[in-house]
């Protein structure tokens, strides 16, 4: 990869420049990553030649989205005041539903959402809804569950490619065979030993998986994900080459 080349445009910021920053912001300086603003967040963009990375991305790209918004809800009542704030959500678990904008509402129990931005991370939906959310002075109360915020407990990890499902047969039990794991379909299983959320959520027409994981581990799984890609000429990408899938 041609790290340092002036293909991507002018030089990015600096991390420590915006509130937020990704748990392994330090390898992706390491690696020459180019830093945007987003939301607040410090989102690494490219590495230094985008042409490049986005033929990486067909064939297999690793990207930390770990600065871009998301949230949760959990508990009795949740859904349905989910879905009076405007989102669609259907019935079945283990299933993500796409939101107005792009965001995707991953139901990960009857009880449980957790909510991811689009890639363009303005986080408006995701705003909206914890300005909404509050009990009210009614006794009992209404039961509309509690709010779950997710941007520090989950690192966001996305993997793109055709031989991403090839990849994952090296660290994950579940089979994420395009054939047998449909665009929209939630795993809640192992990865690389460490417990994680597996959402295939294509890139366009190129194949992708969405990793949600204990941001305590987010090195450890980092590295994990770039050992198994090795053999696949899989390398890091930032969060242009994702955009400019499709």
């Amino acid at each position: 990869m041609a790290v340092g080349s002036d293909t991507a445009g002018p030089p990015g910021i600096e991390p420590h420049a915006q509130l937020r920053r990704s748990f392994v912001y330090r390898k992706l300086l390491d690696l020459g990553a180019r830093f945007g603003p987003i939301n607040g967040g410090a989102v690494a963009l490219d590495f230094g030649d985008l042409a490049e990375e986005v033929e990486i991305a067909h064939r297999m790209g690793l990207a930390d989205l770990s600065p871009l918004p998301r949230t949760g809800f959990k508990g009795t009542g949740a859904v349905e005041w989910l879905e009076a704030q405007g989102l669609t959500i259907g019935p079945e678990s283990n299933r993500a539903y796409r939101q107005a904008g792009g965001a995707m509402a991953l139901r990960l129990a009857p009880t449980e959402v957790f909510l991811i931005d689009s890639l363009e991370g303005n986080g408006a939906i995701i705003d909206r809804l914890t300005r909404a959310w509050g009990w009210g002075v009614e006794l009992p109360r209404q039961p509309i569950g509690y709010p779950l915020p997710r941007a520090d407990s989950h690192a966001w990890f996305a993997l793109s490619g055709e031989r991403a499902p090839e990849m994952f047969a090296k660290i994950c039990a579940i089979d994420l065979r395009l054939e047998k794991f449909p665009n929209g379909r939630i795993a809640q299983t192992s990865i690389a030993k460490m417990s994680g959320i597996v959402l295939r959520r294509d890139f366009g027409a190129v194949p992708g998986f969405h990793l949600l994981a204990d941001s305590a581990s987010a090195d450890y799984l980092w590295d994990c994900l770039l050992d198994a890609m090795a053999e696949f000429d899989g390398a890091p990408v930032g969060l242009s080459a994702l955009r400019g899938l499709g």
